[in-house]
């Protein structure tokens, strides 16, 4: 008895691990989230095992049956239409069932459009954050975005090809014109890495494209992350209580963040506001 969740290839069929092949072969079934495609890949390996749909529209309806097959005694292995289940796509319930009801669930990794896309990216920042697909309403995507602006990461972006050159409208504005990649249809025939500002992606990809999309976003610099205007005044304050002079305090805030640029102040509003604070 167990749940094995299975990454299958994002494209290449080749990329099927060893591992993931052998699991396939001697589960009890094969839960997918459209038996369509998984039946493709099931046939490329030329195996035939029973068939449990578990689509996204309907991942809720469908879990119980499957947690009665897995708590009868039977392994399932658990796939998506490419990539691994559970990162943005079907099998977070799923897996969080199965937790809950002590059944063994184990990890069988493979292909990963995010891991593929970031090995290729050239950036610098050894972290990266996964933000999955942006909201659809525009609130939800512009409070997103607000939220990891200032990381000093890699972003990381799912996208449909119907919607890339806006969305990368929508990073730039929100971002600022930071470098980017663009990685479409990874390890398939018409494979694309696509490098530029992201308004220049924007620009290149303004008529649209096909395939699936992984975008990829330098993260942000020193120069890129805005002031926290409430950290400084606390600073000021903090300073002030220790007796410090305005122009001191201008001198040591500004010394540690460096001089005015991006939305950081400098020594005279530094020290403006510390003379503001003393008066009050």
């Amino acid at each position: 008895m167990a749940l094995y969740v299975v990454a299958t290839p994002i494209g290449n069929l080749g990329d099927i691990t060893a591992r993931a092949r052998t699991v396939l072969a001697s589960c009890d079934g094969v839960i997918a989230e459209d038996t369509r495609y998984s039946g493709q890949l099931m046939q490329f390996l030329g195996l035939k095992k029973p068939f449990h749909s578990l689509p996204a529209f309907d991942e809720a309806a469908r879990v119980q049956p499957l947690i009665a097959r897995l708590t009868a005694g039977e392994s399932l292995a658990l796939v998506t239409d490419a990539g691994t289940p559970a990162i943005s796509d079907p099998g977070a319930l799923l897996v969080r069932s199965a937790i809950n009801a002590g059944i063994p669930v184990i990890p069988i990794p493979g292909p990963s459009a995010v891991i593929a896309a970031v090995s290729v990216s050239g950036f610098l920042e050894g972290r990266f954050h996964f933000a999955g697909f942006l909201p659809r309403k525009a609130a939800h995507r512009a409070e997103m975005l607000s939220e990891i602006s200032s990381l000093r990461a890699q972003l990381v972006f799912y996208d449909s090809p119907n919607r890339v050159h806006e969305t990368l409208l929508d990073l730039q504005e929100a971002l600022g014109d930071r470098a980017a990649l663009v990685a479409r249809e990874l390890t398939k025939l018409h494979e694309e890495l696509a490098r530029g500002t992201l308004s220049e992606l924007a620009e290149r990809f303004k008529a649209g494209v096909r395939g699936e999309i992984v975008i990829v976003v330098a993260g942000a610099t020193v120069e890129t992350v805005p002031e926290d205007p409430a950290a400084l005044e606390r600073e000021v304050r903090e300073r002030l209580a220790r007796g410090e002079r305005p122009k001191e305090i201008a001198e040591a805030v500004v010394g540690s963040r460096g001089e005015s640029r991006a939305g950081r102040p400098g020594k005279r509003e530094v020290y403006q506001l510390a003379l503001r604070l003393k008066d009050e």
